[in-house]
């Protein structure tokens, strides 16, 4: 008590200090004789003099804004300290818990010039907004003629006179790494064939070029050929015959997959191809994802790629940029206030990427010239003209009917130089194919070249030499603003190739593996920050010698079983069933190895003596939190058995900021309790554990506790057999059975009360939230928010979508429901339990088809401030049915709504046709928003718009045949799955300047917090029972200085030397600055929550480690940005992410 006093007076003295500070400041502009002559000469007039005063106090005010943050550290120093015991929960006689008031203070304290940003209103609006296209456009599909969603092109042949047509064939290979096959059968069935074959037909002829994108395969392909057939490949590149676009991992999906991930995907090919050929991708090729998010060319554009390439986009949308000649544009952020994000996008205009598609706008010609389909082959034209094959006697006629598609195509863009895509999955695979598309192309484009009353050039080429082409053309550097395109901002979903055919179910599709890739992500993001800090302080105390580097081989696996997941038939959901598991084995594999990397590096971290470390990998010092027995199971926590000595506890922080977190165990004594590292008591809760509607687990208890956790950090702490048994705060349970007979099991150490009917109407609140629930069905109906007086309806109900009687019904792909859905009808009603405690109290509402627990923290902070939201999904006994959840609201949202894209950035969002009206929510947030307030779902899932004020989410769907996409099967291995939501309810300030009708939103820091939260869970570890002389444990806290809470460290991974299986001395940190919304009213975070107009001072963030060397590069290390200096401080803009090559040591 005494300390806290002595705390309290330095922390008021420190104020007191400031504040006169000031005072003497502003005494010194009204005082100061130099200030007086400089702004006060007297020819110079009274309003100069005023805007002069008015300048230096903004000044002061500014120095102040950084002395009282200063302040705050200092106090938050102080009392961090000065932590006493933490008072426990007590009891009111009303019944309800009461949390002591927090013993440390937090500030909220946001600079106002960060407050601009989402205001926006700085640069030129750009040419194309995509929300505004959607809106304008009438969605007709009328019959086009030969090209059946556009329109009949004509030209002039006199066109080219001035300016001959430069057309440049770029023969692909598509290689899904696992779609119809697995990735492996794949390579060894196919695509080694292509890469062995394209080495020696390339060579045949100089004037042949070939692009390839899926470095998964080639990196495969590269480890089993010999040094003579990589020096061949190392020529071609370097003489311009082979192109790497991209340069990924994969060609990944757009709309599930999460940025960490896309970036993550992106790093491993880019690293892998400075490596091993010495080269930096230019241009970007994505043929077959479903839809295209902006993420992908911001994160392109960052790599210092200058071109790109997209191809499925909405028929309708393709169409009409083709009748504007705006399929090439600047491809601009929509918060952007420059040109900094501008890339250069080729959008292709046609239905598909295979050659019948790619030539021109007549499919029937086209295919005359995929020679792969001369007769006598596999595969034939199925407008029944084959192709000839090209001899002196034909090559007339057929080049001048090949030239009319050229044409006719290139008049569908602004410039004289045409791209023409020659190729299709899985092509060039035997050498025979070689041939017959390289010579009779070649044929054709002597012949077109020898005559110039024809005005033509045409060649093979690769993507770059079209878009160095384009560029030469104009006189501009690559990479640079082209005049005379549009710039657009915005996105393309939803997409659909043909009618209403949206693509739109794979958003759901095996939600399953959907959230275990989630799962492995924030492992693996965790696993390299733990490795890297646990490595440098190894190095630095000079253990690295004992400390297990060959972990780096593990995190390397799981980075790549990562990046292949994130292709675009993977987390789409869209493979075959075997492939399906084939991923889920590879995903489950990493995760268990991550779970060791991150076992070890905290087993060396919380030693407090680092000398007696030991790497023993048969008995690991520390124990996972849980297990998964197989590929399609869910996890199954693991139970700690408690005897006379105490059980100590690792619990892992992957946040970069602190949080004060309810830290679930498992236990198999009710008699339990809960100290600190120092021995303190800390507030925790006991519950039991429920196997069933109605039975609890024998002798297995749940233990929450409440802890405080260090930003990156580990806290230790312990769990003793306690005697006293009233020393554990219980939870109590009302259970409702709503007239079912059902036996019930109980366990004495935790009181439940029976009641066979219904529940009235009931509410759980804390001092944040009144939630109350429907008695019948036991789930949410409204919100209210402490210190208001109107309830907010948020009211949940589970609906069924079926799919359409015709021809054309859902499938993997498509979402193709017959109506409006219908109200979930099962056959009994559900059973509900009301859990009550200090910690948190409960709903959980158990159906046939699924179990919903709405979870309310009665904690300080973050996690007290939105409801959790779990739905345990079974529909195995469904036929073509899809199960969602609507929230229904009174938020007056009007036709618009705002969904995530990849977790990075929010879109606003508008319907349009009714069945394509689902988007993606792979990141923090999908909000309805209205004058008054927003009410945002966090979590990964698939939303759809039904109406205003309504949101939906599809949990699961379970088809049962093909939606003719080329999968050939149904989705019928659907698996026990959860779906885990916050539910966010803020209210605007009156003050709020945000413009309603803006095509982007920007989430509160609240919201971007309380998603990391989400998906970046605490990890408790137990230490193994087994070990006798337990060292002594230190908690660890990695960062010396609070990191501004706008800032993300995405990642902090450790380099490969040149043993691919084992780390250098340098690591990429990757920082996102994060943009958000002021005009959300903010609330104290529970922790020490500033922002710094983007500064951060890297040099002393890291406790105990310096800062060896700072190179900023692009986003993939693949160019470093300057030179490396001595200073250590960085700026970043919001939105912005830049990556650091950095030593740590």
């Amino acid at each position: 008590m005494k300390l806290k006093k002595q705390v309290t007076v330095c922390g008021a003295a420190i104020f007191c200090v400031a504040v006169f500070s000031l005072y003497l400041m502003l005494d010194r502009v009204q005082h100061d004789p130099t200030r007086h002559q400089s702004g006060g000469n007297f020819p110079r007039s009274q309003i100069s003099v005023l805007q002069n005063r008015i300048e230096q106090l903004e000044q002061l005010l500014e120095e102040n804004h950084e002395i009282i943050s200063h302040i705050k550290d200092s106090v938050l120093e102080l009392t961090a300290h000065a932590e006493g015991p933490p008072a426990l929960p007590h009891h009111k006689p009303n019944g309800s818990w009461v949390l002591p008031p927090e013993s440390r203070p937090s500030f909220l304290s946001v600079s106002p010039q960060d407050c601009q940003f989402a205001l926006g209103g700085k640069g030129q609006s750009p040419d194309l907004q995509m929300l505004a296209v959607y809106s304008l456009l009438p969605f007709d599909n009328q019959d086009g003629g030969v090209w059946k969603q556009g329109f009949d092109i004509t030209y002039e042949p006199s066109e080219w006179d001035a300016e001959p047509l430069q057309v440049f064939v770029v023969p692909h290979s598509h290689n899904d790494p696992g779609w119809i096959k697995t990735f492996d059968k794949y390579y060894y069935d196919q695509t080694q064939h292509i890469l062995n074959s394209m080495v020696l037909k390339m060579q045949e002829d100089p004037r042949r070029r070939f692009i390839w994108s899926e470095i998964s395969f080639f990196s495969k392909w590269w480890d089993n050929i010999s040094a003579q057939k990589r020096a061949a490949v190392r020529r071609l590149v370097g003489n311009g015959q082979l192109e790497m676009v991209t340069g990924g991992w994969v060609m990944p999906d757009e709309a599930n997959s999460h940025y960490f991930a896309m970036i993550d995907q992106l790093i491993e090919g880019h690293q892998w191809l400075e490596k091993n050929i010495g080269v930096t991708p230019r241009s970007g090729w994505a043929v077959d994802p479903f839809g295209h998010s902006s993420t992908m060319p911001y994160l392109l554009k960052r790599s210092n790629l200058t071109g790109m390439l997209i191809q499925r986009v909405h028929y309708a949308i393709k169409k009409h940029f083709a009748a504007t000649q705006n399929l090439e544009f600047m491809w601009r952020q929509t918060w952007d206030p420059d040109t900094s994000t501008d890339i250069f996008c080729h959008m292709m205009p046609f239905y598909s990427y295979d050659v019948p598609h790619t030539c021109g706008p007549d499919p029937k010609i086209c295919c005359q010239f995929d020679f792969k389909r001369l007769p006598g082959g596999r595969i034939n034209c199925p407008w029944k003209v084959p192709p000839r094959a090209i001899t002196d006697a034909n090559v007339a006629e057929r080049a001048q009917l090949l030239l009319d598609q050229y044409r006719k195509k290139s008049k569908l863009y602004r410039s004289k130089v045409l791209l023409v895509p020659l190729g299709d999955d899985f092509r060039y695979d035997k050498p025979q194919e070689w041939d017959a598309q390289f010579l009779n192309y070649q044929r054709i484009f002597d012949f077109l070249n020898s005559q110039p009353n024809l005005h033509v050039q045409a060649q093979f080429g690769t993507l770059s030499d079209y878009f160095d082409a384009l560029y030469k053309k104009v006189g501009i550097v690559p990479g640079m603003k082209l005049p005379g395109f549009p710039v657009l901002s915005g996105d393309f979903f939803s997409y659909a190739d043909r009618e209403d055919h949206y693509w739109t179910g794979y958003y759901t599709s095996r939600p399953f593996y959907k959230s275990l890739d989630r799962v492995l992500e924030a492992h693996l993001r965790g696993a390299e920050i733990l490795y890297s800090l646990a490595l440098a302080h190894a190095r630095r105390a000079g253990a690295d010698g004992r400390y297990p580097l060959s972990d780096y081989a593990l995190l390397s696996n799981a980075r790549r079983n990562l990046g292949l997941f994130q292709h675009h038939d993977a987390i789409t959901g869209t493979a075959k069933e075997a492939v399906a598991v084939d991923y889920g084995v590879r995903l489950l594999h990493s995760l268990t190895n991550l779970k060791r990397v991150i076992i070890n590096a905290a087993h060396y971290l919380v030693l407090g003596d680092k000398d007696t470390y030991h790497h023993d990998p048969a008995a690991p010092f520390l124990g996972t939190d849980d297990t998964r027995p197989s590929q399609d199971s869910l996890p199954e926590r693991t139970v700690l058995r408690m005897d006379t000595s105490p059980r100590f506890l690792v619990v892992f922080n992957p946040l970069e900021q602190e949080r004060l977190s309810v830290v679930p165990v498992l236990v198999d004594s009710p008699h339990v309790r809960v100290l600190s590292e120092e021995g303190q008591p800390l507030p925790s809760q006991l519950s039991a554990r429920w196997s069933s509607a109605t039975d609890t687990v024998p002798d297995i208890y749940q233990v929450s506790v409440l802890a405080r956790l260090p930003a990156l950090g580990l806290r230790v702490l312990q769990l003793h057999k306690s005697v006293d048994g009233h020393a554990m705060l219980k939870s109590s349970v009302r259970l409702y059975l709503h007239g079912r007979d059902l036996p019930v099991r109980k366990q004495e150490a935790v009181p439940v009360h029976v009641f066979p009917a219904a529940a009235d109407d009931f509410c759980l609140e804390n001092q944040h939230l009144h939630a109350c629930f429907s008695g019948r069905s036991g789930l949410l109906q409204s919100i209210r928010r402490a210190g208001e007086e109107r309830e907010q309806r948020v009211s949940c109900e589970f609906l069924v979508y079926g799919t359409r009687t015709s021809k054309d019904k859902s499938g993997a792909y498509l979402f193709l429901p017959d109506g409006e859905a219908k109200p979930y009808t099962p056959k009994d009603p559900p059973v509900v339990r009301v859990t009550e405690g200090p910690l948190f109290s409960e709903v959980t509402s158990y159906y046939q088809h699924v179990q919903t627990v709405v979870r309310l923290y009665n904690v300080p902070g973050v996690e007290g401030l939105s409801l959790d939201l779990s739905c345990l999904v079974d529909i195995r006994d469904h036929i073509n049915k899809e199960l969602a959840l609507r929230l229904s609201t009174d938020i007056e949202s009007d036709d618009t709504f705002f969904t995530d894209l990849n977790g990075f950035q929010v879109s606003g969002s508008l319907r349009v046709p009714w069945s394509c009206c689902l988007w993606g929510l792979p990141g923090p947030v999908g909000a309805l928003r209205g004058r008054r307030g927003r009410l945002a779902p966090v979590k990964s899932g698939v939303l759809v718009l039904f109406s205003a004020g309504q949101l939906e989410v599809i949990l699961d769907r379970r088809l049962m045949q093909d939606d003719n996409r080329g999968l050939g099967q149904g989705l019928k291995d659907n698996k026990r799955t959860c779906n885990r939501f916050r539910l966010l309810l803020e209210r605007r300030t009156t003050a709020s300047k945000v413009q309603d009708g803006r095509p982007i939103s920007f989430p509160s820091l609240l919201s971007h917090i309380t998603s990391m939260h989400l998906n970046a869970e605490a990890l408790v570890m137990p230490v193994a029972q087994e070990k006798p002389a337990l060292p002594a444990l230190r908690s660890f806290m990695p960062l010396s200085t609070t990191l501004p809470c706008d800032f993300h460290i995405l990642n902090l991974r450790m380099l490969q030397a040149e043993d691919d299986s084992l780390p250098s001395a340098e690591a990429a940190l990757i920082l996102h600055r994060k943009g958000f919304d002021c005009s959300l009213e903010a609330k104290n975070l529970g922790f020490n929550c500033t922002t710094s107009q983007g500064k951060l001072a890297l040099g002393s963030l890291f406790q105990g480690l310096e800062l060896g060397s700072l190179q900023p590069t692009s986003l993939t290390l693949m160019y470093p940005l300057g030179t490396a200096s001595n200073s250590t401080s960085i700026h970043l803009d919001p939105m912005e992410i830049a990556t650091f090559r950095i030593r740590l040591g």
